[in-house]
């Protein structure tokens, strides 16, 4: 375990320190430097934005009480807006105190089953509850777990920005776990259910994306409750999930890596895609209605050097966040009724 993180981490810093260096030379994309507005907006109140001051009022349930840690941040106990056995759901939710280019950093969902769940979240300044807004979640690689620093996740990868240029009316969560493992897939399923509950989130439009780590973490997501998403985009990654209960929600798949990728390789990717792509074939689904669920995009070394990079692991992110063929890919999704 700690030779994989180790490698991992390494891989990670690369993409990092790909990402600055590519930062600095394009300045850092259109969705970037909009994010960078959101810094202006900051009161005088500690540094923290307006945004941040009204979190607690976009939730679609007034609060039952609140209290203030020594930190500043408060802590809510807040309903959901679902009925749960006849009574409506309770969450505890204590808001961070940071922001980085719109996102809020450091909340926290205190669940009664999950545990501590850390999360950065950024919820657009037209959002007031009156309609239903989309909702992305976005799990990061090693670099950007919580361990690793509050907010490295949304600091180290863009696609929680780039979303945004895909749809203005979307909700983006980007969890801050421990591991890649089955707790922090539960705790991933905890927050969807809960941002599905306690705000107004159009169900037809709830997107999960993972890079490297992130994508084991979400693979398993997808194989204990893949109905609660529209589609899936796996980056970099690895499928470390079931793959019976993605195929009976019909939820669409999407994965990219590159062919030579130095840590996982192509061929757990390949792997997934055969054994999902023939338990379709086995519900009787023809090649062309299979293609509109399941999608393998391996893409070659010519993809990384055209754009002066070698390392495919590291700053396959970095990549495939710009690539339109992908995010649109995600975003262009909407689940209909079956």
């Amino acid at each position: 375990m700690n030779v994989k993180k180790n490698i991992l981490l390494m891989l990670s810093l690369i993409c990092v320190l790909a990402f600055v260096t590519a930062c600095g030379q394009s300045g850092g994309g259109n969705a970037s430097e909009n994010a960078t507005d959101t810094d202006a907006s900051k009161t005088e109140n500690g540094g923290i934005s307006e945004e941040q001051n009204e979190i607690s009022d976009k939730e679609d349930t007034g609060s039952t009480g609140k209290s203030e840690n020594a930190d500043g941040s408060e802590r809510v106990q807040l309903s959901g807006t679902v009925p749960d056995g006849g009574q409506k759901r309770s969450y505890d939710v204590e808001t961070g105190t940071e922001e980085y280019k719109g996102f809020i950093l450091d909340n926290v969902l205190h669940s009664e089953n999950e545990g501590e769940i850390h999360y950065n979240v950024y919820i657009p300044d037209s959002y007031d509850g009156s309609e239903p807004y989309a909702l992305f979640m976005t799990l990061p690689g090693y670099q950007g777990l919580y361990f690793q620093g509050v907010g490295m996740n949304v600091q180290t990868e863009e696609f929680g920005f780039v979303a945004q240029d895909y749809n203005p009316k979307i909700i983006i969560v980007a969890p801050q776990l421990n591991d890649w493992g089955e707790t922090s897939a539960r705790q991933t399923i905890a927050l969807t259910e809960y941002f599905i509950d306690a705000y107004n989130i159009d169900t037809s439009k709830v997107y999960g994306e993972g890079y490297s780590g992130g994508g084991e973490t979400m693979s398993q997501v997808m194989g204990l409750k893949p109905e609660l998403f529209t589609a899936y985009l796996q980056c970099s990654s690895q499928w470390d999930g079931d793959y019976e209960p993605v195929v009976k929600a019909r939820t669409p798949v999407y994965i990219v890596v590159g062919e030579s990728d130095e840590y996982y390789g192509s061929a757990p990717s390949e792997r997934a895609y055969k054994e999902i792509h023939k338990l379709y074939e086995n519900e009787g689904l023809t090649d062309s209605e299979i293609d509109k669920l399941l999608v393998l995009d391996v893409k070659p070394t010519e993809y990384f050097t055209s754009n002066n990079i070698t390392n495919q692991h590291g700053a396959g992110g970095y990549l495939f966040v710009r690539d339109e063929n992908v995010m649109g890919w995600l975003f262009g999704q909407q689940k209909t009724e079956q």
